[in-house]
């Protein structure tokens, strides 16, 4: 750490040891030096590595990156890619031009072949920006990555936190205690001591969550209750709420880690009820779902709270504009699913100013029914061609960054099934 320091590098908690080792073996280089390493794919888009992004840029000439679809190490089960960078500088400077490839192969053993030079030689090289953006868009082409650049620099398009402000979902501690089906309530007569919860991203079907919805799920069994007890005087609670509780302490509950720093140590903090829901984990689409079942949600779930119309932000988050900016400011992992952090997804971009769009009741409708692509469709012509001007074609290119980038995670995740098969 004391290197990222020397370096003018602020480490935080998060920071993984590979960082600053990283940061040290590329200071050590002889100007016009090399370097190959094998590193976590987290390199390319999580926060914690963003200076170290930047550093990079502004100390080699050119950095070649391979990612694969299968893991490099098996028993490892970690996401790894190979790191190549060639044209050390004696010291850093954001006057340096640095080139960029990012290249994909299916399997380990193209590696251990003379295709990863095919494939570098293939690759189109993109002018690497001296910032903390995440790498994974150095996937795209030179013209879709400008084309996507000068969206986020134009007026008609803002990110989603000038709409809205993302939050994450209850952390109960220990949802086993706190996160109750309909039979438990009555088990235990804490009927009169919670709040509706949506518990999991199953529960949302649609894009939106109504009270009828909410009341299929209680009746189903699902556990979507969650105990509230917050400014509740231990000595005034009933009788039953005191014997559910002495359970629990029973079975150690209360010394759980979010739970021992409470006090009490069942008051769950930051309990209210969102405007909408926002995914965590997304497979295809960036899912923002309407609340009028008057829930909260579990932290598996992200709150929106919104400072324009809900209805309106939902709406004009359904078009190709969102969800391409949604596969460059997440994650992925080996498993293919998009995860996005609250303050990542706050940098998704929609329209400035919200366009009447496909109404929420239709959207709702025809997600249920498994039509997302109709709405997409639909809204790209009324937000992003009639509202903000695209072309049908710039709409297209849209469509092919989301799709690209989505099966990108996915066939990753296909490909090791396959393997794990064999």
């Amino acid at each position: 750490m004391r290197s990222m320091a020397r370096r003018g590098l602020t480490p935080n908690r998060l920071t993984n040891i590979w960082v600053p080792f990283v940061v040290a073996a590329s200071a050590r280089l002889a100007p016009g030096g090399r370097l190959a390493l094998v590193l976590p794919a987290e390199l390319l888009q999580v926060s914690y590595a963003s200076q170290l992004r930047f550093f990079l840029a502004d100390r080699f000439k050119r950095i070649d990156i391979v990612a694969c679809n299968e893991l490099f190490f098996e028993k490892a089960e970690q996401e790894v890619v190979l790191f190549l960078a060639e044209g050390a500088r004696a010291s850093p400077s954001t006057d340096n031009i640095c080139r960029v490839t990012l290249s994909q192969i299916d399997t380990v053993n193209q590696i251990l072949s003379d295709e990863p030079d095919q494939l570098l030689r293939r690759a189109q090289p993109k002018t690497l920006r001296h910032d903390t953006e995440k790498w994974l868009k150095y996937f795209l082409t030179e013209r879709e990555i400008d084309f996507m650049r000068r969206l986020r620099e134009s007026k008609e398009v803002v990110s989603l936190d000038s709409h809205a402000e993302i939050d994450v979902g209850v952390v109960t501690g220990k949802n086993e205690f706190f996160v109750l089906s309909e039979d438990q309530l009555s088990e235990h007569s804490l009927h009169d001591f919670v709040v509706p919860l949506v518990a999991r991203a199953a529960h949302l079907s649609g894009a939106t969550l109504k009270k009828s919805d909410w009341q299929a799920l209680a009746r189903r069994g699902e556990r979507v209750y969650l105990l509230h007890l917050n400014g509740q005087a231990h000595q005034r609670l009933p009788a039953a709420v005191k014997k559910y509780i002495q359970i629990a302490e029973k079975q150690k509950t209360h010394k759980g880690y979010k739970c021992s720093i409470r006090t009490p140590w069942y008051s769950v903090p930051s309990v209210w009820i969102p405007d909408c829901f926002f995914f965590r984990q997304i497979y295809d689409f960036p899912r923002v779902v309407l609340n009028r079942a008057g829930a909260t949600a579990t932290d598996t779930i992200h709150r929106m709270t919104c400072k324009s119309p809900p209805e309106g932000v939902v709406a004009n988050t359904y078009t190709h504009l969102t969800a391409a900016s949604a596969e460059i400011e997440g994650r992925s992992y080996g498993g293919g699913v998009l995860e996005l952090e609250p303050t990542e997804a706050e940098r998704l971009l929609m329209p400035a100013k919200l366009v009447a769009a496909m109404p929420p009741q239709e959207c709702d409708r025809l997600i249920r029914a498994g039509n997302l692509g109709k709405v997409l469709e639909e809204n790209d012509r009324l937000i992003l061609q009639q509202g903000i001007g695209l072309s049908r074609g710039e709409c297209k290119i849209l469509e092919n960054i989301w799709a690209k980038m989505r099966n990108r995670r996915m066939n990753r995740r296909r490909r090791r099934m396959q393997l794990s098969k064999n």
